[in-house]
């Protein structure tokens, strides 16, 4: 039945995807969808706003029209279907999807150990730092150059990170689930507006907290009025290439 009541709202030209929200809300009213937080169902939002002060980009506010009545019923069921899921997919405390444990076997990486007849393989990094906390916008590497931002995790799941993306490239690390999202995007608004970047290349992980890293590279874009060349790579857990495309900056 619909009423006239408050209910969360959210503005998606604000939200970074850090999912922080979906976590303090009780009801599971709220879920990653494209990289977005949204609503899942209105009957799932009570509308009294645990979620508004986990956001770091003010995207929720709380509004007053006509939706679907909160139903409790309804909530617990979703809320137990949740927890099923996250027992058979053995999630951390959090439920964040990023912290489910897997084990992988390592046949093929059963021959790291052997002597080795050929040359080992050379890093093609070619500045330091990486960490894009520790790099200032008016480095001299950023000049003129192709960027590499990726999540920190993807240099431990693709192997041959170096060789496929790295080479020709200056590289930006970070995590847009441990830090702070703002701080990346006055960072990356700074590079775009000084630094004459040719191409910007994102590679993220599959989990949903990675997602909102490639919209942190769009909304500094934006600010810095400019259009860059953006591709989106995302790697697997195990790996392998799920999703390469170009996105519109």
């Amino acid at each position: 039945m619909k009423v006239t009541r408050k209910i969360i709202e959210i503005d998606e030209s604000l939200c970074n995807g850090c999912g922080n929200c979906i976590v303090s809300c009780a009801e599971g009213a709220l879920a990653l969808i494209d990289g977005k937080a949204r609503l899942v169902s209105e009957s799932y939002c009570d509308g009294l706003g645990a979620c508004l002060g986990e956001c770091p980009t003010g995207a929720l506010r709380i509004v007053e029209r006509t939706a679907e009545d909160f139903d409790e019923s309804a909530v617990e069921a979703h809320l137990s279907t949740q927890a099923l899921a996250q027992q058979r997919e053995e999630v951390l405390p959090c439920g964040c999807p990023s912290t489910r444990l897997q084990t992988f076997g390592a046949e093929s990486c059963e021959r790291a150990n052997e002597p080795r007849s050929y040359s080992p393989v050379k890093s093609c990094l070619s500045h330091w730092p990486v960490q894009l906390r520790l790099v200032p916008a008016t480095a001299p590497f950023l000049k003129n150059a192709d960027l590499l931002v990726a999540a920190d995790c993807t240099a431990f799941a693709y192997p041959a990170i170096h060789q496929d993306f790295l080479t020709g490239k200056v590289a930006l690390v970070g995590c847009p689930k441990f830090d702070d999202a703002q701080s990346y995007v006055e960072k990356f608004t700074e590079i775009f507006s000084n630094a004459d970047i040719k191409s910007v290349t994102v590679l993220v992980m599959e989990v949903p907290c990675c997602h909102g890293l490639p919209m942190i590279v769009r909304e500094a874009m934006k600010n810095a009025g400019k259009t860059i060349p953006l591709e989106l790579v995302v790697i697997g857990v195990r790996g392998e290439i799920l999703q390469r495309e170009a996105l519109v900056a």
